[in-house]
């Protein structure tokens, strides 16, 4: 249906935690998914927190940047997702976010691909929920939240939330006023721990509220550190009942932007909608009669976010789920996948193979280095005849003779030069 987009703030203000509660509580359709994705700059919380380490960490969105550069993009994105569903369906999936902040510029020229893939996952039936955390709604990330349809920031409803959030919101208002798709995209989560209410911090940003969590700690603990997601206290608990109203009312939200921003029909031409509009008047005899107006065209079915028809994607159309890891509602993974292979280096960082030089029969400091069949080095050649080797002029020294000193015995046996000769360091 859509691309929704869940952003922070400073002071921890829960943006990961709304994201999996809508996750959980988004409503599906027959045969539809909804698919959430971790793009936190910072990095990913979800393996660590609410699935408790049970998944390596070998998953996930820092193997999209190599796949991108090889145009594997829509084809490498299904063998990262977890199935995270408590039936094991593969209906509520999750792409785990990076594991290091440093990995983050590598992902620099990824982001607007990947934001491509995410809205053509659209007619494939899927919903995807995208956590932004509290910086990935600027800087080079900034895309996912200006080509999303909704933008919903969390806010705690106490005064630092609100302080902390004020000039947040301004500036992702004026970014997406200027280069998104228009500020109405911008909605309010908060998280009920102060004393302010609802309609309060509504009338002070001028923004609409998508929905009001609780601050239930026990329930969010679940989601934030860990716990059965299949408990029914947890299922009917008051945090899932207002993520299910909170999704329901960022589809409405969707719904209402899709039909304002959707192509209406061709205006009729004003010749044809005055000969509609006039009465028939009593003609003379001889008059020509006037041509019945041509029919108004019934306005097109509404097309927004949807490819023109014979458009080919820019991307390969994906293929249905592919071999997602199924975690279940128990710890061990029986069917857990193995570890990808490490991936192939890039066709234009492959070195060429040098072809192997003689080398000096004297070590890098100078020292003797014997004979070697393989190498074909030594003061030896495979006849046995001597060899002098002559040393490598780089224009720093001058070359001298080796001066020659009496009582040099060699540990490799007789030389076949004067017994106790040196050759002294340059």
């Amino acid at each position: 249906m859509a691309v929704i987009a869940v952003a922070g703030g400073p002071g921890a203000p829960g943006a990961t935690t709304a994201a999996l509660a809508l996750l959980l509580a988004w409503p599906l359709e027959p045969g539809r998914r909804v698919l959430l994705v971790e793009a936190d700059p910072d990095g990913g919380a979800v393996l660590a927190g609410a699935l408790e380490g049970r998944v390596d960490a070998v998953y996930g969105l820092r193997n999209l940047a190599v796949a991108d550069r090889r145009g594997l993009l829509a084809a490498t994105i299904w063998e990262q997702l977890i199935d995270l569903s408590p039936e094991g369906t593969a209906e509520r999936l999750l792409l785990p976010g990076l594991t290091d902040p440093t990995q983050a510029p590598g992902l620099a020229y990824t982001w607007e691909p990947l934001v491509d893939l995410l809205h053509g996952l659209e007619p494939q039936g899927y919903d995807v929920i995208v956590d932004l955390g509290r910086s990935g709604a600027t800087g080079v990330s900034a895309v996912l939240a200006r080509r999303a349809d909704v933008v919903a920031v969390t806010v705690r409803t106490t005064l630092r939330g609100l302080s902390s959030a004020r000039p947040r919101l301004s500036a992702l208002a004026e970014d997406l006023a200027t280069a998104g798709t228009g500020v109405d995209a911008l909605g309010l989560l908060l998280v009920a721990e102060g004393p302010y209410s609802g309609p309060e911090v509504s009338r002070e940003f001028g923004l609409p509220v998508l929905g009001l969590l609780p601050h239930a700690t026990r329930t969010a603990r679940v989601l934030s550190d860990g716990g059965d997601i299949t408990d029914r206290r947890f299922i009917r608990s008051e945090l899932m009942r207002t993520a299910r109203s909170a999704a329901d009312e960022v589809q409405l939200l969707v719904r209402r932007r899709r039909q304002r921003l959707a192509p209406t029909a061709a205006p009729v031409p004003a010749q044809l909608t005055a000969a509609a509009r006039t009465e028939p008047q009593p003609q003379p005899p001889t008059a020509v009669h006037v041509q019945p107006p041509v029919p108004t065209p019934q306005a097109a079915a509404p097309t927004a976010y949807r490819p023109v028809e014979g458009e080919q994607p820019s991307y390969s159309p994906p293929q249905p789920v592919g071999p997602v890891i199924t975690t279940g509602p128990v710890a061990p993974l029986a069917g857990l996948a193995p570890q990808p292979a490490a991936p192939a280096p890039f066709p234009g960082h492959v070195q060429q193979p040098q072809q192997s030089q003689p080398q000096s029969p004297y070590g890098p400091q100078g020292g003797y280095v014997a004979y070697d069949q393989q190498a074909g080095f030594g003061p030896y050649d495979q006849q046995g005849a001597y060899v002098r080797p002559e040393p490598e002029d780089d224009g720093r020294y001058p070359l001298q003779q080796p001066a020659v000193t009496p009582d040099q015995t060699h540990p490799n046996g007789p030389q076949p030069y004067n017994p106790g000769e040196v050759l002294r360091a340059r």
